[in-house]
């Protein structure tokens, strides 16, 4: 048994089953397989080596947290004498800017989306595009679908051409938000511009969709195309891979996919069945020629919920998706 892992599973055991289960479920299932097994395979540990593991961990603490107890400075040091006064300085106000964002916007993601409209609807469109920026891209798109037209246009524009907003500023928006909401800060998302309202707008209903491009469009043609050309359509899984195509297949149910194909032209259908065994291909077409009616509104429901898989397929680097014309995303 590797040292490391015993000494791992003894603590393990010394801290009770609460602790231990805290500890357990934000590792890995691997990891958390091979520290069963060191526990299981303990039989007597001497009261001792029990003391010592102790003692080792008391001393890790310490020094761990020593030395992030002036973590800024180390942090303003460290930067000055890499890249020098001022682009330091610029750097360090930039990773304030993104921790001082979290503390207050990004709490919205915890809200339901009708709440999060309600809120904010009432706000100038500039401060609801900065909302927009630092949300979750289905909140958001949830966000925009509960305003009013005027709004909801607005907002995507003013996302599209997001330049980022100065630190004052939003820290005092953040400030206010912190005093209305509660709950922990998630992960901080990539800010505005043509790629962010891309992922939101990509994340509505597609009357949403066809008529916020089309006011986008109405407004600034070229920007408009942007848009498009970083948006990844239902349309457009013609375009993978056949290997592509098999990740995918790994990752959707079968009643999604039943689903997302009812009214789709023969070709995307042809595109999943020959990339299926033959038994499964045969399964899937004798569930659609069973399978009940289905609302439009379902159709494009799990036609999202598949595009949101290819999305993190795409960002994770295991298949690479086109945009709506042709080029890759990387």
């Amino acid at each position: 048994m590797d040292e490391g892992i015993r000494r791992s599973a003894i603590l393990l055991m010394s801290l009770g089953e609460d602790a231990a289960g805290n500890v357990l479920q934000f590792m890995s299932q691997t990891a958390v397989q091979a520290l069963g097994e060191a526990i299981a395979g303990l039989q007597q540990v001497r009261h001792d080596e029990v003391s010592e593991v102790l003692e080792e961990f008391r001393l890790e603490t310490e020094q761990y947290s020593a030395m992030h107890l002036d973590s800024a400075s180390y942090l303003r040091g460290v930067l000055t004498k890499a890249l020098g006064n001022d682009r330091a300085a610029d750097l360090l106000e930039n990773i304030s800017q993104s921790n001082q964002s979290a503390s207050g916007i990004e709490r919205l993601n915890h809200l339901g989306a009708a709440e999060v409209a309600e809120l904010i609807r009432d706000e100038h469109p500039q401060i609801i595009a900065t909302m927009l920026v630092h949300m979750k891209r289905d909140k958001a798109a949830g966000v925009l679908e509960h305003l009013s037209e005027r709004i909801r246009y607005d907002a995507v524009l003013r996302v599209a051409t997001f330049g980022g907003v100065q630190p004052a500023a939003l820290k005092e928006l953040t400030e206010v938000l912190s005093e209305m909401l509660s709950g922990e800060g998630v992960q901080h998302m990539g800010l505005g511009g043509v790629r962010a309202a891309a992922e939101i707008v990509n994340q509505m209903s597609s009357t949403h969709e066809e008529a916020l491009i089309k006011h986008v469009r109405e407004h600034d043609e070229n920007l408009a195309q942007k848009i498009l050309d970083q948006m990844f359509l239902f349309e457009n899984l013609l375009d993978l891979d056949d290997h592509s195509i098999q990740l995918l297949l790994k990752e959707i149910e079968t009643e999604s996919l039943v689903v997302a194909l009812k009214g789709s032209q023969q070709e995307m259908r042809d595109k999943f069945l020959k990339n299926m065994s033959q038994r499964a291909a045969e399964a899937l077409r004798e569930e659609m020629e069973i399978h009940a009616p289905v609302r439009v509104s379902q159709v494009e429901t799990e036609q999202k919920s598949i595009l949101q898989i290819v999305r993190r397929l795409t960002d994770a680097g295991e298949i690479t998706a086109g945009s709506s014309n042709g080029d890759a995303f990387v």
